[in-house]
């Protein structure tokens, strides 16, 4: 998903603009209101009935309240941009998927909403948790920042909760030695690769999920201890999504790279809103629905 670090120019956006705010009117507008105050004597005796007198009156008290330029923008972006960062914050913002790794749940082109409040108010471009409401749970899609790249925002599910141990052999995951129920929906043996649908219970969560007929380098054997504070994730398109099964061969010497940290959470996505291939397509509202 997206690259650029939207929290932190929003934030930055909204700090210039309202300080330049308060600046004016601590400083800047004090010698505006004590020319208003000059035209206003000018004028004192004046007749405004008359025409004439009247848009001279109006044209030099324009002149005397007139803005610098940059004041005059700031003053109108600030509002539109404070009320775009507490939304976007604290409330819900929306993201496009640009991989196939959640289909056939999500596909490419998919516009979604993410809740920034189900698992808790997050202080912008820190991320710190301020406000505990829920944890994630199994079977959850979510938004967050992956431990070898944590700058780039990903979408995977929820498989592993803390303390958990996640099993995944020959497309068959277990979670704790219990094997989750799986049901196979469809099959596809003409596709290239052939590969099935399969529809997956987790805890309260059923989805669906492709899988290959023929188990991918990921979907073979595996077995993963999930540690306290940390999340295991897995795309539903499980062989081809680089997921917590893959991410720790990136790793060269440091930190186990397979989990998920509570503080790289993003939120919970829980609709779609819009779906747009490309700019040269017409958007579709078809697949407008909550997310399983």
């Amino acid at each position: 998903m997206e690259s650029i670090n939207l929290p932190l120019i929003l934030t930055l956006a909204v700090f210039i603009t309202g300080l330049i705010w308060l600046y004016d009117w601590l400083v800047l507008s004090k010698p505006r209101k004590r020319k208003l105050e000059a035209v206003d004597q000018q004028f004192a005796r004046a007749r405004l009935d008359d025409k004439h007198q009247r848009e001279a009156y109006e044209e030099a008290r324009n002149a005397a309240a007139n803005e610098p330029i940059w004041v005059e923008y700031s003053k109108s972006f600030f509002p539109v941009l404070a009320l775009v960062f507490v939304l976007r914050s604290f409330i819900a913002e929306p993201f496009q998927i640009p991989s196939g790794s959640m289909e056939p749940t999500l596909q490419v082109g998919d516009f979604i909403v993410v809740s920034k409040f189900a698992y808790g108010l997050r202080l912008p471009v820190l991320n710190t948790k301020v406000i505990p409401v829920s944890d994630p749970e199994r079977g959850d899609v979510m938004v967050f920042f992956p431990p070898h790249q944590p700058d780039t925002y990903f979408i995977k599910r929820v498989i592993g909760l803390p303390g958990d141990t996640v099993s995944y052999i020959d497309h068959q995951l277990s979670i704790n030695g219990e094997p989750v129920p799986q049901e196979v929906v469809e099959t596809n043996a003409s596709a290239q690769p052939p590969s099935r649908i399969v529809e997956e219970t987790l805890g309260d969560n059923t989805y669906i999920t492709r899988k290959h007929l023929n188990p991918g380098r990921y979907s073979r054997q595996g077995t993963w201890e999930v540690p306290e504070g940390h999340y295991f994730m897995m795309g539903d398109n499980r062989d081809g999504s680089h997921d917590s099964r893959g991410w720790n061969e990136l790793n060269r010497g440091g930190p186990n790279l397979s989990y998920v940290p509570e503080e790289a959470i993003v939120g919970k996505a829980f609709a779609i809103w819009m779906h747009w291939d490309s700019l040269f397509s017409l958007p579709s509202f078809e697949r407008v629905g909550t997310i399983e």
